[in-house]
């Protein structure tokens, strides 16, 4: 098959399923959109027959706050996606992580073309903006939140197959009607890419961390997320005695808010941006305690990918995050620690923290358990299986 994989967020798991692809004698195209500001998986061009790498997105600079102007820099992007369909002409294509905007145009191009497409389902966008409409953050996210689901639902009802990485999305998609195309495949992470390594290692030296005490974050810090939970954490931490590093490794508008909250409460942060991803292995074993958050509206409904990568790191990981997310009940099935997303649960939090900080035979205890269930769950050439299975079936070619 000649298949397109557009990851308009440019993440690790993505891109392996495309070499995998390749590797089984499919060409495949893999696109993202560089434009958007996260941490990237390994996308860089190789030697290997049957795999190219494209982007969207080269001249944009993203304006996240500037809703109305990011509007319609997003539905750009899908017509720039929608060129790089029509030349590339694929039997198949396959889209996640897409803004409302960019799928909508996308899929109405797709259908205009012919081209049969699987919508990777990843996040059901309109939870997210109803929970800043809750907040107060715009009046126009409750507006937002209804036009982009009928958007949403709209662009799925036009896909030939859906993928979704829980059991919980299947309910948003009977309410669409489009339950009957669904299929559930989770979400994994590159077992080969990201690897347990020292504590001390060449990043940890580099940044001056080897032989402190660091509670680390690595990440998007998004619509789903409250980053003034993790100064809060290392504060409740220092009263409970324990002195930490906090160390952040994102980019966006979360940075300020953790710069002005650290400094007021006299908290030791060290912020960085993304990091090169062949680095992640190193970056997560600096990690004593790996932390990650995810809003009390967003459990149901999207599944932090960092948790995968934590895990593969072979680190103890502390979630903040609602108890029946499913990256959540992989974090307990490890060991590891959750707790509500919400500032009462801080002090339960931090002393589970202490625990393992003051614990080194527990702390590599739980590593090795991480990277167990990592081994047992992120096996790669079952869920390739089941992808190429579904592309097949919806391009109409031979097994």
């Amino acid at each position: 098959m000649r298949i397109l994989v557009h990851d308009y967020s440019g993440h690790p798991f993505q891109a392996q399923l495309s070499r995998e692809l390749a590797h089984r004698g499919h060409q495949v195209v893999h696109s993202t959109c560089v434009a958007y500001i996260s941490g990237k998986g390994n996308l860089a061009e190789e030697p290997a027959d049957g795999l190219r790498f494209l982007t969207i997105g080269d001249d944009t600079v993203l304006k996240k706050d500037a809703y109305v102007n990011r509007l319609f820099q997003e539905t750009r992007l899908g017509f720039e996606l929608a060129r790089q369909v029509r030349r590339e002409k694929p039997d198949v294509a396959m889209l996640g992580n897409l803004p409302i905007p960019t799928l909508v145009v996308a899929a109405a191009v797709l259908r205009a073309l012919r081209i049969p497409w699987v919508l990777w389902h990843q996040d059901v966008t309109a939870i997210a903006l109803r929970s800043f409409a809750a907040a107060g953050v715009s009046r126009l996210m409750g507006v937002a939140a209804r036009v982009f689901e009928q958007g949403e639902k709209w662009s799925a009802r036009r896909a030939s197959a859906v993928v979704v990485i829980a059991d919980s999305f299947v309910r948003v998609h009977r309410k669409w009607g489009t339950a009957d195309k669904v299929t559930v495949i989770p979400n994994w992470a590159p077992l080969d890419e990201i690897c347990p390594v020292a504590r001390a290692n060449a990043w940890s030296d580099e940044h001056g961390l080897t032989g402190v005490r660091t509670l680390l974050y690595s990440g998007t810090l998004g619509l789903k997320h409250n980053p003034a939970l993790l100064v809060q954490l290392a504060d409740r931490l220092r009263a409970q005695g324990e002195q930490v590093r906090l160390v952040v490794v994102n980019e966006g508008p979360a940075v300020p808010v953790i710069k002005e909250g650290a400094a007021a409460a006299g908290i030791d942060v060290t912020l960085l941006p993304f990091q090169p991803y062949e680095r992640l292995s190193e970056v997560l074993g600096t990690g004593d305690v790996l932390v990650v958050l995810l809003a009390p509206d967003a459990g149901e409904f999207s599944v932090p990918s960092k948790t995968l990568s934590y895990l593969c790191a072979g680190r103890p990981v502390l979630g903040l995050m609602p108890a029946d997310n499913l990256a959540a009940k992989l974090l307990r099935e490890a060991g590891s620690a959750v707790f509500p997303p919400e500032e009462s649960s801080l002090d339960s939090a931090a002393t589970w923290v202490r625990e393992i900080l003051t614990d080194p035979v527990h702390a590599e205890s739980l590593g090795k358990e991480s990277r167990t269930l990592a081994e047992r769950e992120f096996a790669l050439d079952g869920c390739a299986s089941r992808f190429e299975e579904i592309l097949r079936a919806v391009s109409g070619a031979g097994a």
